[in-house]
């Protein structure tokens, strides 16, 4: 019992790749290594697949183009007309957590299991909520819809404001670090054939869908910004 705890949290641990020898030493964590590995992954990708493009698609080229117009069709569906400049963006975080979510079915650490970066990616999508609202409103416009329906309703307004980010991020990183650890106690328990049929839940169709509901309540926030 003391050998599984003590590999638990050996596995949960945040893990330092290397230090840059700048300024002291900044220490670049797994996840961060991860994640440009995923970055090279699919630019490469991407670079491979847009290369010889055909106006009747065939080959690959039929599943990057159902790939782009599933993005499209789901998250233009949410925005709407006013929102469709925003696709590119939540598009690309989309395919990231895909990826980053289903790392773990070929034994590599999530990056989402680190607190960090599902931090990072709840406040860009706030910024983003709140870019789109100034945008579309003007900054004297989104500031006074705070005060809708009346000014009483300001700090509800505010703290709602604030915890949509954390609500984002503790959602994607409680699931992600939640399966990986039932994972890993599975992988302890039985380490044969036994993890394959859970790994193709917990990291395929869960960690997907983590990434689709992450993208869908961003795409539903910025909506409602700027609406």
């Amino acid at each position: 019992m003391g050998s599984l705890a003590n590999e638990l949290m050996e596995a949960l641990e945040l893990k330092t790749s290397f230090v840059i020898p700048i300024a002291g030493g900044i220490p670049v964590p797994e996840s961060t290594v991860i994640t440009w590995g995923i970055m090279a992954i699919v630019i490469l990708l991407c670079i491979i697949f847009v290369r010889n493009l055909k106006v009747v698609p065939e080959g690959p080229q039929v599943y990057v183009e159902a790939l782009v117009g599933f993005i499209y069709g789901f998250i233009g569906d949410l925005l709407g007309e006013k929102g469709k400049r925003y696709i590119p963006f939540l598009g690309t975080v989309l395919i990231y957590l895909g990826c980053a979510n289903i790392s773990g079915f070929f034994r590599v650490a999530p990056p989402t299991k680190d607190l960090n970066v599902t931090a990072g990616l709840a406040i860009i999508s706030l910024f983003l909520i709140v870019f789109s609202g100034i945008r579309e409103k003007g900054l004297k416009g989104y500031l006074f819809s705070y005060a809708e329906p009346m000014p009483m309703m300001i700090p509800v307004n505010l703290l709602e404001l604030i915890t949509r980010p954390l609500s984002l991020c503790m959602r994607l990183f409680g699931n992600i670090l939640g399966g990986f650890v039932l994972m890993e106690l599975i992988t302890f328990a039985a380490p044969a054939i036994v993890p394959l049929p859970f790994s193709c839940y917990f990291d395929f169709f869960d960690g997907l869908l983590q990434a689709y509901v992450f993208v869908l309540l961003t795409s539903l926030f910025i909506n409602e910004s700027i609406e």
